[in-house]
């Protein structure tokens, strides 16, 4: 009852320190991952936002967000276990955007109640993409014949081996199309009247925080502590909420039982993943 009562009073008031949890959803967006690629999704996730809606003092839980996106269904996914202990807890959520918040990245940067950016941060990229390579001739210039057997007459399309058809890329953008729409739809449920009527606003572009103030994707400009310490009080404590792994725990989870043809397997998939981390991260020059 007494902290209760000492969160009623004015900041310069308080005779206690207030502590703020705080979760750093750091990565590209998607399921599964691994040991060559950490990414984000509600497993990887979930029991962080858990434990830091635990901390039943606190009044309010704070989300560091640095992500150029990547699965729409897992961002999705995050956004409302967040939003949803918010509402059981019956506590804020403020959001800190760092780097980039884009694409999926803002998906759950919206489920803050407030979102602070720094004015260099970008945020943005309200769309859908989908990236693929062609391959179309490299079998024949090495020499190899590659077959293909299905029960369904599209249970091969976009086959990267093969020319593109118009009729799958069609069914494609469809796809991304309604995608898009439920983003939308979430970004104006969360943000109402502070969006601003402009008509790149969800086309994609991305911009820097200082003008996505103006444009109403963010609330203000700051950095985490400046704004915690200011809102809630000099002593308020920031308490980072993280899943250490010990060191025996960190050796099984890398090698387990595969052979070592195995892990050679998931070094090359990992070489992969680091290309596609990459052209996530370098589409906002990062």
């Amino acid at each position: 009852m007494r902290r209760f009562l000492n969160r009623l009073l004015p900041k310069s008031m308080r005779s206690e320190a207030v502590t703020i949890p705080v979760i750093r959803l750091h990565g590209t967006i998607m399921a599964g991952g691994g040991q060559f690629r950490p990414s984000l999704s509600l497993a990887t996730t979930a029991s962080l936002i858990e434990k830091a809606f635990a901390y039943a003092d606190a009044p309010a839980v704070a989300i560091s967000i640095n992500s150029p996106g990547g699965s729409p269904v897992q961002s999705r996914l995050i956004y409302k276990r967040i939003r949803d202990l918010a509402a059981e807890k019956d506590k804020k959520v403020l959001v800190f955007v760092e780097d980039v918040a884009a694409s999926g990245g803002y998906m759950i940067a919206v489920a803050g109640d407030e979102i602070i950016a720094d004015p260099s941060s970008i945020v943005g990229s309200i769309g859908v993409v989908s990236a693929s390579f062609g391959f179309t001739d490299l079998l024949k210039k090495v020499g190899v014949e590659r077959r293909v057997y299905t029960a369904g007459k599209n249970k091969a399309v976009l086959d990267p081996f093969k020319p593109e058809k118009k009729e799958d890329v069609d069914r494609l953008k469809a796809l991304q199309l309604e995608v898009h729409e439920t983003f939308i739809d979430m970004v104006k449920e969360r943000r109402g009247s502070k969006l601003k009527d402009d008509p790149d606003l969800f086309t994609g572009l991305f911009w820097t925080g200082k003008k996505g103030l103006a444009l109403g994707l963010v609330d203000a400009l700051g950095d985490m502590r400046e704004v915690l310490k200011d809102r809630y009080g000099p002593k308020t404590r920031l308490s980072l909420v993280s899943s250490p792994r010990g060191f025996f725990a960190r050796r099984l989870g890398f090698f387990g039982s595969s052979a070592p043809a195995d892990i050679a397997g998931q070094a090359a998939n990992g070489l992969l993943d680091a290309a596609e981390d990459r052209a996530l991260w370098g589409r906002f020059g990062l």
